[in-house]
């Protein structure tokens, strides 16, 4: 059985994201982070330490890899782009 939806409640840092009333916790750590034309809504900000630095991603806002309805997507980037 292929399980595609997981949500740990328990978690002390759930909900890691404010909107959807439920998260995916399959991806707690995003896959694509390392991908900077991702199909999320990440924000790249500069860092506080090194303000004259190259931007960093946070995908603080992002919601993309949690939304049951994204597996299927996510799973085809993965496939052809990370794997």
């Amino acid at each position: 059985m292929e399980s595609t939806f997981f949500t740990h409640k328990d978690c002390p840092w759930y909900p890691c994201h404010e909107g959807p009333e439920e998260i995916n916790c399959l991806f707690c750590y995003c896959p694509l982070y390392t991908l900077p034309d991702c199909p999320g809504n990440p924000e790249w900000i500069k860092r506080k330490d090194d303000p004259s630095g190259p931007p960093v991603k946070s995908c603080a806002k992002c919601t993309f890899p949690h939304r049951r309805e994204n597996y299927g997507k996510l799973m085809e980037i993965i496939r052809e782009r990370i794997l």
